[in-house]
């Protein structure tokens, strides 16, 4: 049966994966989850794009779950990132977060192979028969190649363990259709910070983000102001904000964010290749906004 209450609601932070040329550096690993759970996140999603996910070895992608699932305790719901282009490891890693006790597995479309509409229902559901949390489905097709279609969803929304989607595909026609389609089977996310307050309009249950890395609180109080009827406070800060959420996307996720992180001394500026630290010129705009915000 389908969950009668939603994983989540408000914001929950796509985490960095604070990293070194050792590896995971889990002592600021714990320090950023502890900064984010006192700051009143809502979730946290772990191994996502954020976190860096592709670029972890099998080891490390497991290890960081856990980790982060036993530093956490319960405190919030954690939601691991186990998606994979191999169907196979998708699977794997699923069951290995069932396992350690995450709450819930974000799941993205296979890239590079672009499947079809009827090879995502099918590679889908099978992941989410092995799964015993539920799954929530993310359209990223930017980054993936292939966009699941309104229609797909509504088949999608068939299987008890599939709940909710992050929804990123910055397209606000067809999320408008995805709603009208399965908005009271699926509970709906954010993917993108510039889109909270818009989707959230629509009936959205609250936006997956990077954006609340730096400002967890401030974030997780956008979706609550509005929840609570305060339409236009929460709209005041989504385009308060819209100067640093484009910063953080002025290049690829996560090399903005993981900037921002190190300037506020949470991890170092370091990325696995193809991955590069920012280019010097974004870097400084990047510094000069997060100060006219306080952030540092």
């Amino acid at each position: 049966m389908k969950r009668e209450t939603p994983l989540f609601q408000g914001a929950a932070t796509a985490i960095i994966t604070p990293l070194t040329e050792r590896g995971i550096d889990y002592k600021q690993f714990e320090r950023l989850i502890t900064w984010q759970i006192d700051s009143g996140i809502d979730a946290i999603v772990v191994c996502g794009t954020t976190g860096e996910g592709s670029t972890l070895t099998d080891a490390e992608h497991k290890k960081a779950i856990e980790f982060v699932v036993k530093t956490v305790g319960g405190a919030v719901p954690v939601i691991a990132g186990t998606g994979s282009n191999e169907t196979v490891y998708a699977i794997e890693l699923t069951e290995f977060s069932t396992k350690v006790g995450a709450d819930g597995v974000l799941v993205v479309t296979p890239y590079y192979n672009k499947a079809t509409q009827n090879g995502l229902v099918l590679t889908y559901n099978l992941i989410a028969d092995h799964s015993g949390v539920p799954v929530v489905l993310y359209n990223v097709p930017s980054r993936t190649g292939v966009n699941i279609e309104p229609a797909t969803y509504v088949r999608l929304a068939e299987h008890p363990m599939i709940t909710g989607i992050k929804e990123a595909s910055g397209n606000l026609s067809k999320i408008v259709e995805t709603f009208s389609l399965v908005g009271d089977k699926l509970d709906i996310y954010s993917g993108n910070d510039d889109q909270v307050v818009p989707i959230l309009s629509l009936g959205g249950k609250g936006v997956i983000s990077v954006l609340s890395n730096l400002l967890p609180k401030e974030t997780s109080e956008m979706c609550k102001l509005y929840m609570n009827g305060k339409v236009a406070q929460a709209a005041k800060m989504q385009c308060d904000y819209f100067s640093l959420i484009n910063a953080l996307f002025c290049e690829v996720n996560p090399i903005p964010v993981k900037a921002a992180m190190s300037l506020m001394g949470y991890c170092e500026n370091y990325l696995r290749l193809p991955l590069t630290p920012m280019e010097e010129g974004n870097f400084a705009k990047l510094k000069a906004i997060m100060e006219g915000h306080g952030i540092i």
